[in-house]
């Protein structure tokens, strides 16, 4: 069977926020045996048969003795177990040089029905007879630690889905991309600067995007032209409009401007702040100093009662729920809450824009999910040529035709060559555009990753619900400290000395 050595001792460290993680140490310390057979006990002309000698002193047999016939018998028989015996091992090769050409590679994947992926993987094993492909789709939850027990007991999937943020933890399950699939230069010329950004380091690739996602400004339609606003690209312009579109009834909120300023209710409240943290210049991997305090402070005045921006608070209903019924203008969201809005509401009339800005500094958020092969799969040469052709721009054309077959549209493209085919779309089009400038880190909400990004949202969310009570400064500085040892946990940066 054909294989792909993981080459473990190449994998580079995994960069993240200027912060390097060491790859795991290579065992070299078992020899290395080589057997050879001596010349001297092997026949120069036929190895399989004997090299006998008469005695010098022994007479000559007669012709036609019996002497001459027994050893005619003797090497006809010895000739016809040659012959079988090559014929054995002829046979056994070309079985096993057919069993190493067919394969049926298993693929664990997240959100998408075997309908779905049918027709793509019934055509790719058309293209290639000798690979078959098992699709299994899996439940998000605790999927992260399955599949990783799963391989690491040489019983989990040849393919896998995982989040971009998760290369630190599956360092030792994921089998690098190969040169022969794809070069990093080819990787950075295909897809979009973040994705090269979290999944290549120095000449080391440890998956395969199909898509691309993150947030985006979700815009009621009907509230806009009742307040006679349009949709803001800066954060100064969603201030001026927070006026116009909230509604109150005494200090009881009717309908909020934007979803913004509180953990409990505010889904992705962790991808918002993380945004803004980045838009304002703050640093993630040390969440303190100005920069940090200013976002902070900034977030939690539209749930402050006391403050002109006060629009959203805790009484309020879950924010996409609100949004899809109608109570709040405004929420950030990444692409595929659009399918749960239609659910909810299938009247409703909503598009979605690029995130608003800081004037000058234009940054946008980032969260996907890659297809990487398990370092301990026996298939990675197949599983690797599928990965290739799924991710290639024709097959994730029609990918995301079949998949828009179902609902309100596929998966935003991760490729840049077809971001301009979707860019006019009122549902995707803003998370292509604004691409190119987004920036991710490990606090993506909803991967259940129970580990990195969890660990740190739950110290944020500290953070958030911590205003009420301390300084910016305060809370900022126990979240920055709970950080600082997550990541250290996950060798993303080095416990013996403070986060630069």
């Amino acid at each position: 069977m054909e294989t792909q050595d993981p080459n473990a001792s190449q994998i580079q460290p995994v960069p993240l926020g200027g912060v390097e993680i060491a790859p795991p140490p290579t065992d070299t310390s078992l020899p290395q045996e080589t057997f050879v057979v001596p010349a001297s006990q092997a026949d120069p002309v036929n190895p399989f048969i004997p090299n006998i000698q008469m005695p010098a002193s022994a007479p000559p047999k007669p012709a036609g003795g019996l002497g001459a016939g027994l050893k005619r018998l003797f090497i006809i028989g010895a000739i016809i177990a040659v012959i079988a015996l090559v014929f054995v091992l002829v046979r056994s090769f070309a079985s096993n040089a057919r069993a190493a050409k067919e394969a049926t590679i298993t693929y664990w994947g997240l959100w998408e029905n075997d309908a779905t992926l049918r027709s793509i993987i019934a055509d790719f094993e058309t293209k290639n007879p000798k690979i078959k492909v098992q699709y299994i789709k899996q439940s998000p939850k605790q999927y992260r630690e399955r599949v990783q027990s799963a391989i690491n007991r040489g019983e989990g999937p040849d393919i896998f889905r995982f989040h971009n943020t998760w290369v630190s933890m599956l360092r030792n399950q994921l089998a690098l991309v190969p040169p022969t699939i794809m070069t990093p230069a080819e990787f950075t010329s295909a897809f979009f600067p973040v994705i090269a950004n979290d999944l290549i380091a120095g000449q080391s690739i440890f998956g395969l995007p199909l898509m691309i996602d993150g947030l985006g400004l979700y815009i009621n339609d009907d509230l806009f032209a009742t307040a006679g606003v349009t949709p803001p690209t800066s954060w100064t312009e969603v201030l001026n409009m927070v006026p116009r579109l909230t509604v109150k009834n005494g200090s009881t909120i009717v309908t909020s401007a934007i979803a913004l300023g509180t953990a409990t209710n505010v889904e992705h409240f962790s991808d918002i702040l993380a945004l803004m943290f980045l838009q304002n210049g703050a640093s993630l991997t040390k969440l303190v100093g100005k920069e940090a305090e200013e976002t902070l402070t900034f977030y939690k005045k539209f749930a402050d009662p006391s403050d002109p921006l006060f629009t959203w608070n805790d009484s309020m209903d879950n924010s996409v729920a609100a949004f899809a019924s109608g109570r709040v203008a405004m929420i950030l969201a990444p692409s595929w809450r659009a399918h749960d809005i239609k659910v909810i509401s299938p009247n409703l009339r909503f598009k979605i824009v690029p995130v608003p800005q800081l004037l000058g500094n234009s940054v946008a958020w980032a969260s996907y999910w890659v297809e990487g092969v398990s370092s301990k799969s026996t298939y990675q040469t197949q599983s690797w040529e599928f990965l290739k052709y799924l991710t290639s721009a024709e097959v994730v054309s029609k990918l995301y035709t079949e998949q828009s077959k179902t609902r309100l549209f596929g998966e935003p493209y991760a490729r840049v060559e077809l971001a301009n085919t979707i860019t006019d779309d009122p549902f995707v089009g803003a998370y292509v555009k604004q691409a190119l400038f987004a920036r991710s880190f490990p606090l993506a909400s909803r991967t259940f990753d129970n580990g990195l990004n969890d660990k740190l949202i739950k110290y944020l969310e500290d953070a958030v619900n911590g205003m009420a009570t301390n300084a910016p400064s305060k809370v900022l500085e126990t979240a920055s400290a709970g950080f600082r040892q997550v990541l250290s946990t996950y060798g993303l940066i080095s416990a013996a000395a403070p986060t630069p």
